[in-house]
């Protein structure tokens, strides 16, 4: 069965139906540049674009990079701040005429780790952290999700984790991958002291070289691994978490 899957990140909004059984696409990806200031009217817009480009009148599920209650978006780091409080599926609902399952875009991506990537089997507590603009997280206890933790939020020397070891954070400050992964350390065992997880799962684009600074990374107790899925598990777990939906989608119109 195929879904449509969509996520929506600080520096672009990429899009492809997902076979749900392997996670493949089965459709060459779009990506669309996320609009400057990316105001909801404005995202809203994109997204109507990409389901348009795929066609068919399914379900689509949506990942946001912030706090998601219900469809309703109460955060907003690295995106306009009139997201604050928007009822996300309405909008995208109606912007795209078709039913729409809205979620934390590092919880998607935490989903598609568990059931289909490095994830898949574990037990024990999982700390899913993709690391891009900024930093998101997703915490698995057995496989079931605590959604919305925001960990990129931890206060470290006086700033946000992910404002001193995100992606966006290496490339800003011209980072070695020796200093970054000394940044990304310290983060690391701030977030063990608190979660006390047997495993952390780093993703986001980044990952793809996460030779250059995973073998860095010191004081960690925990089992540290790539994401099997890179930077398509945001897509996939959307696609996932609309699939759940099913019947019962969070916005009707």
């Amino acid at each position: 069965m195929n879904m449509l899957g969509i996520d929506i990140g600080g520096s672009g909004i990429k899009g492809a139906p997902v076979d749900l059984a392997s996670g493949e696409f089965t459709a060459d990806r779009l990506r669309v540049e996320t609009p400057q200031p990316a105001t909801p009217a404005a995202v809203a817009a994109v997204l109507a674009e990409i389901t348009s480009h795929f066609g068919g009148d399914g379900p689509v599920g949506v990942t946001y990079p912030g706090v998601v209650i219900d469809g309703v978006t109460l955060s907003a780091a690295n995106v306009d701040k009139a997201w604050i409080g928007t009822d996300a599926a309405t909008l995208f609902a109606e912007a795209t005429g078709r039913t729409v399952t809205v979620l934390n875009d590092a919880d998607a991506a935490g989903i598609a780790e568990m059931r289909l990537g490095a994830g898949r089997g574990q037990r024990g507590t999982v700390a899913v952290l993709t690391l891009g603009t900024g930093i998101g997280s997703a915490l698995f206890t057995d496989g079931v999700l605590l959604p919305n933790t925001e960990f990129g939020h931890l206060e470290i020397r006086g700033k946000d984790a992910e404002h001193r070891a995100s992606a966006k954070a290496r490339e800003d400050h011209d980072l070695s991958w020796e200093k970054w992964a000394e940044r990304l350390s310290e983060y690391l065992v701030r977030l063990e002291a608190l979660i006390s997880p047997s495993l952390f799962i780093v993703g986001g684009g980044v990952s793809k070289k996460a030779d250059k600074f995973l073998p860095l990374i010191e004081g960690v107790r925990a089992s540290i691994v790539p994401a099997a899925l890179v930077n398509h598990a945001g897509i996939v777990g959307a696609a996932m978490a609309a699939d759940e939906a099913g019947r019962r989608a969070t916005v009707t119109l």
